[in-house]
């Protein structure tokens, strides 16, 4: 009986106190569980701050062509992947290729007519030196008439003296015939003599004063020698030679000191533009500088210009893409007729993405540019994540950049906790093998007890951007 006894005890159930052991290995095995489970949830809970008010964003190149017409070829579609200089849409190119043509045309008449404006200056230039040779010939001339006076007065002087000696001659002759010491013959030739000796002496008188009247100066008995010292700048003759001058060099594009200004200040100013006073090196610089020649070039400059233009018009015919990127919102097709600036397709770049994070004011405090980012994208959940660094913060909250921002002066205000837009960089982010969409939701984990890397680290405003600067025109 009693071995039956103690067989019936060993196979009875066990006693409370194992129960309770078997529930504190549980409760350990369960706290451990989620200790191991819960520990890196609050671990970032204390190290980072967070939102669900993120979004993945990019930049984006809107396609539109620079000049009208019509579409002839349309070379993508929606979701194809272009590269930066891809020809995505064609327009009719005949019209832009006649305009080239036409310019073209002008630009060789344009060069036509700079080629007759230079040869023109160089006839200028030819009639010039020649002018210049007349205006010497005439003040020659000039002097060579105030020599002649001179000479002609000193002749004039050398038949008084003829006609003192046949007037002595004619009165001892007379003397003589009255004594009859000479014949009535002889007296006759003394008395010849004297007439010839009184009509030469009035000849030279009046070659003296036709000589003068030749010079434009006034009968003058007493001091025919009068002659005015710079006779040989301001006679007409000269005058008129200067202004023959003036008429081919003033073409050239040269202005005399003075219009009243002497023959010989004319030429030492004209010489004075070159140091050694060489005509040639004068005319060299004349030449091309002349206004018409400088008209002409213009002419040339403007028809290059043109042709430019619609060389430039005929390439925009061909819309290319300006950036990597994946094609969206097409909207044009094959014979439509475009206008410029019309909108006919987007590119987004796979390559130039970030994330916009909205935080709440209250989780800004700490929140530094450089600061490690870690990216949870709702696309692909806990199997992959990003990593990126803050990079700057929008001066302005969400409502005051909305179209109509909120006026808090009317007395009836709520305060509500705005949200900052923030800006994070990927730094680990590989569009071939894990891209990213616009508009795919985020929930970013900013790691504020790290120490924040990178340029600008640990500020809040960034530097300000090394930029071209463009002096600002003077205003009249």
């Amino acid at each position: 009986m009693e071995t039956s006894k103690n067989a019936g005890s060993a196979t009875r159930p066990p006693s409370s106190g194992w129960r309770r052991w078997m529930l504190l290995a549980g409760v350990v095995i369960g706290v451990g569980v989620g200790g191991y489970v819960l520990f890196p949830l609050v671990l970032t809970a204390l190290n980072t701050v967070s939102t669900d008010d993120a979004y993945v964003n990019g930049h984006v190149t809107f396609i539109a062509p620079r000049v009208a017409g019509h579409v002839s070829t349309v070379l993508v579609d929606n979701n194809q992947r272009v590269r930066k200089g891809d020809l995505l849409v064609q327009l009719d190119k005949e019209p832009y290729q006649v305009q080239v043509n036409i310019k073209k045309s002008a630009l060789i008449a344009a060069k036509s007519e700079l080629t007759t404006a230079l040869a023109e200056a160089r006839g200028l230039a030819a009639q010039a030196r020649r002018s210049r040779f007349k205006l010497d010939h005439a003040m020659e001339e000039v002097r060579n008439q105030v020599e002649l006076v001179k000479s002609n007065v000193a002749q004039l002087k050398v038949e008084e003296a003829n006609r003192v000696l046949a007037e002595q001659d004619y009165a001892r002759a007379e003397r003589l015939v009255e004594k009859n010491a000479i014949s009535k013959q002889e007296f006759d030739k003394y008395k010849a003599v004297l007439e010839v000796s009184k009509n030469r002496v009035t000849s030279a008188e009046q070659t003296i004063q036709q000589t003068r009247t030749n010079l434009g100066l006034p009968i003058n008995y007493q001091n025919p020698l009068e002659v005015p010292e710079d006779l040989d700048e301001t006679f007409s003759t000269v005058q008129e030679a200067l202004a023959g001058l003036y008429g081919s060099i003033t073409q050239l594009g040269f202005t005399p000191p003075s219009w009243n200004a002497t023959p010989t200040q004319v030429k030492a100013a004209f010489y004075a533009q070159d140091p050694d006073k060489n005509l040639d090196r004068i005319f060299e610089r004349l030449i091309p500088a002349s206004p018409a020649v400088k008209q002409a070039e213009a002419k040339v400059a403007q028809a290059q210009a043109d042709l430019a233009q619609a060389e430039l018009e005929l390439r925009y015919c061909d819309i290319l893409s300006d950036i990597d990127g994946q094609v969206t919102s097409r909207n044009v097709n094959s014979g439509n007729y475009v206008q410029v600036g019309q909108g006919l397709l987007a590119v987004r770049s796979l390559t130039e993405i970030w994330i916009d994070t909205n935080f709440k004011e209250t989780q800004l405090a700490d929140l530094r540019i450089g600061q490690r980012v870690r990216c949870e994208v709702d696309m692909y959940g806990s199997r992959r994540e990003f990593t990126g660094r803050i990079t700057g913060f929008t001066m302005g909250t969400g409502t005051t950049l909305s179209l109509l921002p909120p006026q808090n002066a009317t007395g009836n205000f709520v305060k509500i906790v705005q949200r900052l837009p923030v800006r994070i960089e990927l730094t680990d982010y590989d569009p071939e093998k894990t891209p990213l969409f616009i508009g795919l939701s985020v929930v970013p984990y900013v790691y504020i007890k790290e120490r924040p890397m990178g340029p600008h680290a640990g500020e809040v405003l960034q530097p300000f951007a090394t930029l071209p600067q463009v002096a600002a025109e003077a205003k009249p």
